[in-house]
C-alpha cells in the first residue's frame, strides 16, 4: 500500500505543471421564446493573469496568418468587424462575436486535439489556432458558410511563448442568430470534424461525440420531484426541492461540466426575450464558478488569479450585444455591436479591469 501511495504522489508531482495550465471552460445556448439567441460561457485558465482585454476589430482590416517557421500564411481582408476578448497580448482570445451576430468561443480540449504537420509549400493556405477564429469571424455571417470554407485552410500548432511554447490543443463553437451551431474539431493529425451541438453545450475532453454518448447514463435527470416510494410499512419523500436531479455530477471535470450544463439548460424557464436569457445565462453559470483552491494544488496557487473562473461572457446574437464579468469584478459590462461603425473603428484594445476591484454600489438610506 505504501508503494502505491508513493508512486500516486509521484505521479501527482510529475503532472502537477500539467494541471496547473489547465483550462476548464463550459458554454451553453439559451434561446427566447421571441427566437432570440444568446451564447454564453465561462473561461477558466491556469496559467497566470490573462490581461484580458476587448479587441475591437475593424471592417476591411489586413490579417496575415502566423506559422511554425515564421513565414507569411494566409493572407485575407476581413469584409466584416467584430468584438473579441483578447488574452495575454494576443489579437484573439475565448471568444468574439461579429457584426453579423456570428459568434466564435475556442474551448481547450487537451490530449485529443492534432493539427496538421506544417508542411512549407502549403504556408499561403496556413494559419494557427488564433488566425483560425480570427478568420471566421472577420468572414462569415452564417454557420452554414463557416462549414462551406473549413476545407480552404490548414490549422497547424503554432507555439507561443506565453504559453511555454506549449501546444494549443481547442476545438471551437460557431453559432449564428439562426440558432445553427457547430463544433469544429481537429484530430488524429488534423483531420477535420464537425458535430451538431446537444443543446449548445460545450466543455472540454474527451472529443464531442464522447461527451454527447455519455449523455445516455443521465436520461432520468428531470426538474420534476421524485416521487415518494413505499417499503413495507414505511414511505419515503424527497426531503425537499431538486429531487429530480439527485445522481447530477457536482465536480469540475468536463464531462462532469457538460452533464450539468446539458441538464440546466434543458430545465431552464421560458424566456420571454434575449436580455432575459442572457441574465439567466449568468446565473446558470454561476453554477460553474471555480474556486481557485478546489482544482489547483495549494502550493501551485498563483498568486495573480482571483479564481480560476477568470471571464464570464454572454453574446445576444439577435441584438449583437457582448456581455461580460470578470474574477476582479463582477458588476456586468455591456458592449452593444449596433453602436458601432465598424467602416471607420479604428483597431483598438480596451482595458477590461484597469482598477482590478469589484464595483460595489453602497444604497443611501433616508434620514428620519
Amino acid at each position: 500500500m505504501r508503494t502505491f501511495i508513493c508512486l500516486l504522489l509521484g505521479l501527482c508531482t510529475i503532472l502537477q505543471p500539467l494541471v496547473q495550465s489547465a483550462s476548464a471552460c463550459t458554454g451553453i445556448t439559451l434561446l427566447a421564446t421571441n427566437g432570440s439567441v444568446v451564447v454564453a460561457r465561462t473561461n477558466e485558465w491556469g496559467l497566470g493573469d490573462m490581461d484580458l482585454r476587448i479587441g475591437v476589430f475593424p471592417r476591411g482590416h489586413e490579417y496575415v496568418a502566423i506559422t511554425p517557421d515564421g513565414q507569411p500564411g494566409r493572407t485575407w481582408k476581413g469584409d466584416l468587424g467584430f468584438v473579441s476578448m483578447t488574452a495575454y497580448g494576443q489579437p484573439y482570445g475565448p471568444d468574439g462575436m461579429n457584426e453579423r451576430g456570428l459568434s466564435v468561443g475556442m474551448y481547450y480540449l487537451p490530449g485529443y486535439a492534432e493539427y496538421a504537420p506544417y508542411d512549407p509549400n502549403r504556408a499561403a493556405e496556413t494559419m494557427s489556432v488564433g488566425d483560425l477564429m480570427q478568420w471566421m469571424l472577420s468572414s462569415f455571417s452564417t454557420v452554414a458558410e463557416v462549414r462551406a470554407s473549413l476545407s480552404d485552410v490548414r490549422v497547424c500548432n503554432v507555439e507561443d511563448p506565453r504559453f511555454g511554447g506549449a501546444p494549443l490543443p481547442f476545438h471551437w463553437k460557431v453559432t449564428d442568430p439562426s440558432g445553427a451551431s457547430v463544433v469544429i474539431e481537429y484530430v488524429r493529425g488534423g483531420t477535420l470534424t464537425t458535430y451538431d451541438p446537444v443543446l449548445g453545450v460545450i466543455t472540454n475532453s474527451p472529443t464531442y461525440d464522447w461527451h454527447a454518448t455519455n449523455l445516455n447514463n443521465y436520461l432520468k435527470l428531470s426538474p420534476n420531484p421524485a416521487p415518494s416510494v413505499s417499503l413495507g410499512e414505511r414511505t419515503f419523500k424527497p426531503f425537499g426541492g431538486g429531487s429530480g436531479m439527485v445522481g447530477i455530477p457536482g465536480d469540475f471535470s468536463p464531462p462532469s461540466r457538460f452533464v450539468r450544463a446539458a441538464a440546466l439548460t434543458a430545465s431552464a424557464r421560458p424566456l420571454a426575450t434575449a436580455e432575459d436569457a442572457v441574465a439567466e445565462s449568468f446565473r446558470i453559470l454561476d453554477s460553474f464558478n471555480l474556486p481557485l483552491g478546489a482544482v489547483l494544488p495549494r502550493e501551485g496557487l498563483p498568486e495573480d488569479i482571483v479564481s480560476a473562473t477568470q471571464i464570464t461572457s454572454a453574446s445576444d446574437l439577435s441584438n449583437r450585444v457582448y456581455s461580460f464579468h470578470t474574477q476582479w469584478n463582477r458588476r456586468v459590462r455591456v458592449i452593444d455591436l449596433k453602436a458601432i461603425d465598424f467602416a471607420t473603428v479604428p483597431l483598438q484594445f480596451l482595458e477590461v479591469d484597469p482598477e482590478r476591484k469589484q464595483d460595489v454600489e453602497t444604497l443611501r438610506v433616508t434620514p428620519g
